[in-house]
């Protein structure tokens, strides 16, 4: 696949509609700053029964845009989650709209405060190629709610999964309240320097500073959910066995093509071999063969594929043991070159790693796993505290105090104990990064409060004290306020 399969032609059309949709969301927004919760939710039921009306489209779409992805994947990574947030918006909606009460001073007595949460304006989404359903459709689910219009770029990557939304949202919105729009690299740079009242990017670290810099240009805050390299530390107590069913699906799913993925292992050294045995066992339970298996995704495009090519035989040349996790001979080639026809890669075990390699330094996103050995567990969070806080950590032990222990002393966007990526699924989790993996945070209320202005209101009645307090200043208020905040 190509990576941009839009024409010069296309993608100014695409600019001319960004250009000309804007300025008209822009406008509805000010004809109507303050949708009712009853059209707010009106307009997430309408969503909901659309996307399930399209779910067999999606499925079909999304595995051709990947060569193959997984139905399973497809349902698990992308609609389920989709339509879970949506139940759980409209259900507690009307809780997250009511103005939240706040303390008022003695001084400022008889007086109320409250904060009410008012819409920003347009809201723009920009959506990464891995799950383009679930973030395409997850932040605008948190923008409709909080009673913005927004505006979607999706990748270049999934055309036709993105012909797909475009039906989904046109079924359920006009154009002046959601637009979707396709195109590549052109059109996302230019719908990036439009004056959102918001803008949320799911990408790349790389692209993610260009998308704040143009974001800078016209003050749009921004939310940026970047990646890294997710660790997982595994304890010297936790049966092997255990512990890699908790992480195996997380790695798994999408062929690893997920931004919270294990990225790599910490593990003690004396238990490295058994841990890539136990990883080679539960992988072909899950998988017993790979190429001609429609249960595991493929990478999503030529590019991909050989920019993990490139890496393992970048560790290879610089001392690390490669161990694809097939039946059989681990290095069968007539098998592998199977996989390789059909654009799919196994999970990949490498040992012996270092610094130098490019997988050591750089997010896989991909079936390639690094095994890094520690001998104590303060040698584990010391590995992982002096590299860039990543999006997500994982820890498989059952001792509560380790668990404190790695709570307290590492940074991470998220955590799961005892099992991997699923945090992101739990919709009442804020998600989101920390440094190089991002800032902000969206699902459930924390994305209703992303997308709304929480606005301080000051009420008082009729009665008004506050004269008493005006110059010239008498005794009485130089006592009152040296007894009450001076003393």
């Amino acid at each position: 696949m190509a990576d941009n399969t839009y024409t010069k032609q296309e993608d100014e059309q695409y600019i001319a509609l960004i250009d000309e949709v804007f300025v008209s969301q822009k406008k509805a927004f000010s004809r109507q700053p303050y949708p009712e919760v009853d059209a707010r939710i009106a307009d997430l039921t309408n969503l909901k029964t659309s996307i399930i009306a399209h779910k067999e489209e999606l499925l079909v779409a999304l595995s051709n845009d990947f060569r193959c992805r997984a139905h399973g994947d497809t349902k698990m990574g992308d609609i389920m989650p989709t339509l879970g947030s949506i139940s759980y918006t409209i259900k507690h909606l009307k809780k997250w709209m009511k103005p939240s009460k706040r303390h008022v001073g003695i001084m400022f007595q008889p007086a109320k405060a409250f904060v009410t949460y008012q819409p920003l304006g347009v809201i723009g989404i920009i959506t990464p190629w891995n799950y383009p359903v679930f973030l395409s459709l997850g932040p605008l689910i948190t923008a409709i709610a909080a009673g913005n219009r927004a505006m979607i770029k999706m990748s270049e990557f999934t055309p036709k999964t993105n012909d797909v939304i475009e039906k989904i949202i046109a079924r359920v919105f006009s154009k002046e309240q959601v637009l979707v729009v396709h195109g590549g690299p052109d059109v996302a740079t230019h719908f990036s320097n439009q004056a959102f009242d918001h803008l949320l990017f799911t990408g790349s670290t790389r692209v993610g500073k260009l998308v704040m810099a143009a974001a800078s240009k016209n003050l749009t805050p921004v939310t940026l959910e970047l990646g890294g390299k997710s660790p997982t530390i595994i304890d010297d107590e936790i049966e092997l066995k255990d512990a890699v069913s908790r992480i195996i699906l997380g790695k798994s799913l999408n062929a690893g093509q997920t931004c919270v993925a294990p990225d790599y292992i910490l593990c003690p050294h004396n238990r490295i071999d058994a841990l890539v045995d136990e990883l080679n066992s539960w992988f072909n339970q899950l998988y017993p063969n790979i190429a001609n298996n429609d249960d595991y995704t493929a990478i999503v495009n030529d590019g991909q594929f050989n920019r993990l090519t490139s890496w393992l035989e970048d560790a290879r040349t610089k001392g690390a043991l490669i161990t694809p996790l097939i039946k059989g001979n681990a290095n069968d080639e007539q098998t592998l070159n199977s996989c390789a026809e059909q654009g799919k890669i196994p999970l990949t075990v490498l040992t012996n790693v270092s610094d130098e390699m490019i997988v050591m330094q750089d997010e896989i996103f991909g079936p390639l796993l690094p095994i890094v050995g520690y001998e104590q567990m303060s040698e584990a969070i010391t590995y992982v505290n002096e590299r860039p806080r990543p999006l997500a950590l994982y820890l498989l032990s059952h001792n509560e105090q380790l668990q404190q222990q790695v709570l307290k002393q590492t940074h991470s966007g998220g955590v799961c104990l005892n099992d991997s990526a699923m945090h992101v699924a739990q919709e009442d989790l804020p998600f989101g990064g920390v440094g190089p993996s991002g800032m902000g945070h969206y699902h459930g209320h924390e994305g209703f409060t992303t997308f709304s202005k929480a606005k301080g209101v000051y009420k008082k009645g009729r009665f008004n004290m506050a004269t008493n307090a005006f110059p010239p200043y008498g005794k009485f208020i130089h006592k009152m306020i040296d007894k009450l905040f001076l003393s």
